[in-house]
């Protein structure tokens, strides 16, 4: 398992073939790559600006990939996260998640994301045309985590 959280961008590729690289029991990786959009709650944006405690940040992702780890049987896990000022199109966060079989690999690496999203200490700010704001959480974020609460999911 790998969490790192840095503000260069990383590349899916070089990513994706290091986490599997010679490990021949891996019969699947799910990734998910988010990137910063340039409209945002009806306004564009023209840079992102993500904070976070450092430390305290690798912790919590440590914690949610351990979590999922007791919920799905999977090879190999790996979360980057950038920080920094972001733009448009810029990437901000990598999940990858290597298993035997697909089911686990894309349940739990859709649940890491999940958890990312409401669990992990960063804060957003937008710049936009009409200032600065701060980011609030979705409902929908929280919605989706919950649900793995609940044991229930959506995913494969």
């Amino acid at each position: 398992m790998s969490v790192r959280v840095q503000t260069q961008d990383f590349d899916l590729g070089v990513e994706v073939a290091a986490l599997r690289r010679g490990n021949t029991g891996i019969g699947a990786v799910a990734a998910f790559v988010g990137l910063v959009r340039d409209l945002n709650d009806g306004s564009s944006v023209a840079v992102m600006t993500l904070e976070h405690y450092p430390g305290m940040t690798e912790k919590a992702l440590e914690a949610i990939v351990a979590e999922a780890r007791t919920r799905w049987e999977f090879i190999d896990a790996l979360v980057i996260h950038r920080v920094g000022d972001l733009y448009p199109a810029d990437q901000i966060v990598l999940v990858a998640v290597a298993g035997a079989h697909r089911g686990e690999a894309f349940s739990a690496c859709e649940f890491i994301m999940d958890y990312l999203k409401t669990q992990a200490p960063f804060w957003k700010k937008e710049q936009t045309p009409q200032g600065a704001r701060w980011v609030e959480a979705r409902s929908s974020d929280d919605e989706a985590a919950a649900r793995w609460a609940q044991g229930t999911s959506d995913a494969a």
